[in-house]
């Protein structure tokens, strides 16, 4: 009576605890990427890659469309921003500044949209990874053979 208890207790003990810690997954939240509820900028989604070469691939192509963006964008802005700040203050609007800048912002969108398109790429790959290499469910199942009836653990 005392080994089916013991047998019973390590059996629900065993199914609770797991052999790997399990790894946690990056969520896309509205084009935000979460880990553990923490907001990761690119350059972190580029750290937590590494550890998978075929997701890393994909996120250098994001982080080099994310830096194109981010020039383009801020250049453009700038031209239209003082473009319309001089006008604001009264000077006369410079047409040219504001349509180089809002050309440049134009170009950045195909960017930002490259980096979205890869860095979501990236991640799913990497969460595939993890859910690959992750936990196991333990089965359990009793058997009856020439050594007696006993119970049986399958991974």
């Amino acid at each position: 009576m005392k080994k089916l208890l013991f047998l019973t207790i390590l059996a629900i003990w065993s199914n609770l605890l797991l052999a790997q810690a399990p790894q946690d997954t990056i969520e896309i939240k509205k084009n935000v990427f979460v880990q553990i509820g923490k907001f990761l900028r690119p350059k972190q989604l580029l750290k937590i890659t590494k550890t998978n070469p075929e997701a890393l691939k994909f996120m250098q192509k994001a982080r080099k469309n994310n830096t194109s963006a981010i020039i383009l964008g801020a250049i453009g802005g700038y031209g239209i921003g003082l473009s319309l700040g001089g006008l604001a203050v009264g000077i006369k609007m410079n047409w040219q500044i504001f349509g180089i800048g809002a050309g440049l912002t134009a170009a950045s969108i195909p960017f930002y949209l490259g980096y979205d398109k890869n860095a979501k790429t990236a991640v799913i790959i990497y969460n595939q990874g993890l859910q690959k290499t992750g936990y196991r469910k333990v089965r359990w199942e009793s058997t009856v053979n020439s050594n007696g009836i006993g119970i049986k653990a399958k991974f």
